[in-house]
């Protein structure tokens, strides 16, 4: 027996690009929750990064070597 999931891959294998799309959308809107968790790991994280930086702890690029490697 098929699983729902399966069944609705089913289905939407006869959905026209756009209505994909519309899926798509409204699934990862809808795992798309905020962690307060995992945002504040991350700040703690930037603000380690910022306080390295400020100390000159950390190498830096100039913005016109970053733009030169990537065009």
């Amino acid at each position: 027996m098929s699983t729902t999931a399966d069944k609705l891959a089913s289905e939407i294998r006869d959905l026209p690009d756009v209505e994909k799309l519309r899926l798509v959308d409204a699934i990862l809107t809808d795992l798309d929750k905020p962690d307060p968790e995992i945002d504040r790991i991350w700040a703690e994280e930037a603000r380690k990064r910022w306080a390295a930086y400020k100390a000159g702890a950390i190498p830096t690029v100039p913005y016109e070597d970053v733009i030169a490697k990537h065009s």
